[in-house]
């Protein structure tokens, strides 16, 4: 059946079907609370997630995976650890998943597309990721992303036209994996320039931070087979200077607790959103160890996540060997 579904009802999904809605289409959204699938349904609002916002009339919300199930264009935003068992539960159908959820799963290291490879096998895998807040993109603002496809042009072809709207722009490439990197990434290394924002060290130090943070990412990306442009693309560089800028991201906004001295776990735990790089991190540690990639930033935060002294640990990375900026591996 033609249409388009919004898997997860966060502030992001929530934000993606009101843009899908903006031209009048109606737009079905999987929400797991049966009181926000009252409350979208009823009052127009989501309360919880995304409370600036007025919800279109087509939009319409369920807490049944198997009315979803016959669509073919699903945008997939639950959050990326619970993606695998999500489509796992879905009717089997031929469809396109287009996966907006940053992170990496934390129990098989797998990137979320061969998560949803093994998770839905007759599906057609697209990436949508960029510097994206979603109260913007719920009001309207401008906004550009990429997409990638793993299946070329043809499957461009098909959801470009389904997704595409005035304000809010794909960009196409056939690079999943640097898409989901860039996207992956990023939210560890906004951690991290949220902390150096609570120790009040300034913007030449998060200046600093975020460059070399980019590279950390190239050094990643290009190792599991990301091409270099797409992480200088909106996915990849775009994003992180977004997301390291701004109390809008969830992540950035845990470094800033973190760096005033909150403490991970009481942070973590009284969260009703998801800062994904605090579950990406300690992946991007292990897969950088596999594949002896020299990541200090990320390995920092890591560090942070299971207590070190946020001072302790700046002072660890100004105390790094001096080299030079370019051509060495980290």
């Amino acid at each position: 059946m033609s249409g388009v579904g919004v898997l997860g009802a966060g502030a992001w999904g929530t934000a993606l079907a009101q843009m899908l809605a903006s031209d009048g289409r109606e737009v079905l959204i999987w929400a797991r609370e049966p009181e926000l699938v009252a409350e979208i349904n009823s009052a127009r609002t989501n309360s919880i997630y995304l409370p600036t916002a007025t919800l279109a009339e087509t939009i319409r919300a369920t807490g049944d995976l198997a009315e979803l199930g016959a669509l073919d264009t699903l945008l997939v935003v639950t959050p990326a650890q619970h993606t695998g068992s999500v489509l796992a539960s879905m009717p089997a159908h031929p469809r396109d998943l287009v996966l907006c959820s940053k992170g990496i799963e934390a129990g098989s290291g797998q990137l979320m597309n061969h998560v949803a490879q093994d998770a839905a096998p007759g599906s057609a895998i697209a990436v949508l990721s960029g510097p994206t807040f979603a109260h913007e993109v719920a009001a309207g603002l401008p906004t550009a992303v990429t997409l990638a496809c793993a299946g070329g042009e043809a499957q461009w072809d098909r959801i470009a036209p389904v997704i595409a709207r005035p304000a809010f722009r794909p960009y196409y490439s056939d690079d999943v994996i640097g898409a989901e990197i860039g996207g992956s990434v990023k939210n560890v290394l906004a951690i991290a320039c949220g902390v150096v924002d609570g120790l009040g060290l300034g913007q030449n130090a998060r200046a600093a931070l975020i460059a070399r943070g980019y590279a950390e990412m190239l050094r990643f990306g290009e190792t599991l087979g990301a091409r270099a442009e797409t992480l200088a693309g909106l996915c990849g560089l775009g994003d992180l200077v977004l997301t390291c800028s701004s109390t809008s991201s969830r992540n950035f906004s845990l470094g800033v607790a973190l760096g005033e001295g909150g403490k991970a776990s009481e942070l973590m735990a009284d969260r009703r959103t998801v800062a994904e790089g605090a579950h990406t991190a300690p992946v991007l540690v292990e897969l950088a160890a596999r594949h002896g990639i020299a990541m200090p930033i990320v390995t920092a935060v890591y560090g942070l996540l299971k207590g070190d002294d946020p001072r302790a640990v700046v002072s660890d990375l100004l105390a790094r060997p001096l080299r030079a900026e370019q051509g060495h591996p980290g």
